[in-house]
């Protein structure tokens, strides 16, 4: 039977309903999860595959670096169960670093959505847990083994029966049992509701086969792809940065190359691993160099497979950007989060329209301890520096990147932690100046009021190497993180006693063309709130 072939207003129909699936499955997460880091901080992914193994539709609300992943942790579950070993029902599972999204922390759950006895897509649930065992989330690890229980591909759940002794065995690995089981259900609870909706979509639009109407979708992404990047000038445009390691500073360099309507990202030049926690597997590099590409070249197309058939990218095994096993990685995100900010720099003199000013990035922060109710606390508070400024275009304030995660709400953090927010707002003169200013980074102020000690841990960006302004703009203001007043490192380890206070003083984002050009209502307008 011949595949329809959709004209474009039916294709943008079932392109949005397949979409709202995926967001179906998103509320369903949140609505079920257990941990803040996931019902309130959004730090999930929820995506449709098709039976090419290619990404055909993906939650609004997910973080966007799993666009380059999830294809990739599909194939290792296949690798392990065939499609024609799956049965309904069947659930598989894995938060191996190099099959899934980088680091243990996070869960990947899949279901195969089967329709009249067979496979006719995938539905893929991700989430950070709130503990995995080991020493804790952190960049302390020298090596993989110290970051907690590492699972291989398998499955939780066979015919809808649920493996006991996976639950039993993260039981008893974790700190918080309660969070990390319910969570891990939530995601089983979301793949059910994706697939069936999925079904649901068939019936009501007569799709017999989802995997041609895929196809379409991503072959239309593909063109509009294609169609930008040969509207940008060929060359090789090379960039350099220097961002905090632990112990010394690291150098990240990359040649982004235009050919006609492809490009290639390579980091060839990039520093080695380390023996720290903040190493990168290959999955989370390739995931964030699409994203940043996609960024620049088409950021309103929803993200799907087609979106990523025009972009190659390589890095040198070995680097920090390619880590491999046994190199730790739990905070791979510390270095990971920079590529979009290298990438615009690279691309800058292609595309300046297109590209903005360094950003203040998010920065999150780990606690451990005991609730003083007597509960374990095993929690992570993200807060947003400012967004770098674009071409015409202020950076907003406080708004999250590269990773798009929610803040956490006051009153939801200090009764889930009995940890105060004593202080919240906007950091004055934080952003960059120029043209058009960069986003202002907060002030976050906190108490331990458990009555227990706490162990946190802080993984610091924008510390040393505050957001770069772009073709003239002026810098944004350091991150700074104090203890009673003290300031302490980026990056570590240490324990805060009761009645102490963590100051956080959030980055700016970088300014964007010559300050002088700033309009001169702008500037009043900035000094009148109290701004710069």
């Amino acid at each position: 039977m011949t595949a329809p072939n959709y004209d474009p207003v039916s294709l943008k129909i079932l392109w949005d309903r397949l979409v709202s699936i995926t967001d179906e499955g998103v509320s369903a997460l949140i609505r079920t999860a257990f941990s803040t880091v996931v019902r309130e901080a959004y730090d999930l992914s929820v995506v449709l595959l098709d039976t090419d193994r290619e990404l055909l539709a993906q939650g609004t609300q997910s973080i966007p670096s799993f666009t380059g992943s999830a294809p990739a942790t599909l194939a290792h579950m296949l690798a392990k169960f065939p499609p024609e070993s799956l049965a309904p029902g069947d659930v598989v599972i894995t938060n191996d670093p190099w099959m899934g999204t980088g680091h243990t922390y996070d869960i990947n759950v899949m279901a195969p959505v089967f329709r009249d006895g067979r496979v006719v897509a995938y539905a893929l649930s991700i989430t950070h847990l709130p503990d995995i065992g080991g020493q804790g989330f952190g960049s302390e690890a020298t090596e993989i083994y110290q970051e907690g229980l590492r699972l291989p591909v398998f499955k939780l759940m066979r015919g809808g029966r649920l493996d006991q002794l996976l639950i039993d065995l993260l039981r008893v690995n974790v700190r918080v049992p309660e969070q990390v089981i319910g969570d891990v259900m939530a995601n089983v609870a979301c793949v059910n509701v994706l697939a069936r909706q999925l079904n649901a979509f068939m019936d009501d639009y007569a799709v017999a086969d989802i995997t041609p109407l895929s196809r379409q979708i991503r072959a239309f992404s593909e063109r509009a792809m294609r169609s930008r990047i040969g509207g940008m000038p060929d060359g090789a445009y090379p960039a350099e940065i220097i961002i905090e390691g632990v112990e010394s500073p690291l150098t990240l360099r990359c040649v982004v190359t235009i050919l006609g309507d492809t490009v290639s990202i390579e980091y060839t030049g990039t520093d080695a691993c380390v023996r720290h926690g903040i190493n990168v597997p290959f999955c989370f590099t390739n995931g964030y160099s699409i994203h940043a590409l996609k960024c620049v070249v088409a950021a309103a197309i929803p993200n799907n497979g087609g979106v990523t058939r025009t972009i190659s990218v390589s890095a040198p095994e070995g680097s920090i950007l390619n880590a491999r096993p046994p190199f730790a990685v739990a905070a791979r995100h510390s270095v990971g989060w920079f590529l979009p900010t290298l990438i615009f720099r690279a691309l800058a003199p292609a595309a300046s329209e297109a590209v903005q000013a360094d950003s203040g990035m998010i920065n999150m922060v780990g606690f451990r301890g005991t609730h003083r109710n007597g509960r374990p606390i095993t929690a992570l508070h993200f807060a947003s520096g400012g967004f770098g400024a674009a071409d015409g275009n202020d950076g907003e304030p406080t708004l999250s990147t590269p990773s798009s995660n929610a803040a956490i709400p006051v009153e939801v953090w200090e009764a889930a932690t009995s940890i105060t927010m004593t202080r919240k707002a906007l950091r004055p003169g934080s952003g960059g100046d120029g043209a058009a200013r960069g986003g202002l980074g907060q002030e976050v102020f906190m108490r331990n009021d458990t009555g227990h000690d706490l162990v946190v841990d802080v993984m610091g960006v924008r510390t040393d190497y505050p957001a770069q302004g772009m073709l003239g703009g002026g810098a944004g203001a350091a991150r700074k993180i104090h203890v009673n007043g003290r300031q302490i490192g980026h990056k570590g380890r240490f324990v805060l006693g009761p009645g102490e206070t963590l100051e956080r003083y959030e980055a700016g984002g970088g300014g964007f063309g010559n300050p002088t050009d700033r309009p001169a209502d702008k500037v009043a307008e900035d000094r009148r709130l109290g701004l710069v």
